[in-house]
């Protein structure tokens, strides 16, 4: 029990260290949209690359996200990425340490 337990620890921190990774690479990539950064850059198309798809599927999914030409998907992938770090990371932590 005790193995089964380290791995879901193990699961959780890695689970979160991803998200709070993403979570800075999503604000990363709206100040670089609040600014004029040069599309051709290699370090703006990467982070376009890893930010894009999930924010279109928010669009795609919540069609109200963007409104008067302002997109808030970002802001919606914060929510679900706080969400997460709180309601599953925490649950999974909690259950291996036995609280």
């Amino acid at each position: 029990m005790l193995a089964v337990n380290n791995v879901l620890l193990g699961l959780a921190y890695v689970l979160d260290t991803v998200l709070e990774l993403y979570f800075w690479i999503v604000l990363i990539a709206c100040v670089l949209t609040w600014v004029s950064a040069n599309p051709y850059n290699p370090i703006v198309r990467v982070l376009k690359a890893i930010t894009e798809p999930v924010f279109f599927r928010v669009r795609k999914l919540l069609p109200f996200v963007y409104a008067a030409g302002i997109d808030f998907s970002p802001v919606v992938v914060v929510l679900l990425i706080k969400f997460v770090q709180i309601g599953l990371v925490k649950t999974i932590r909690d259950y291996a340490l036995g609280i």
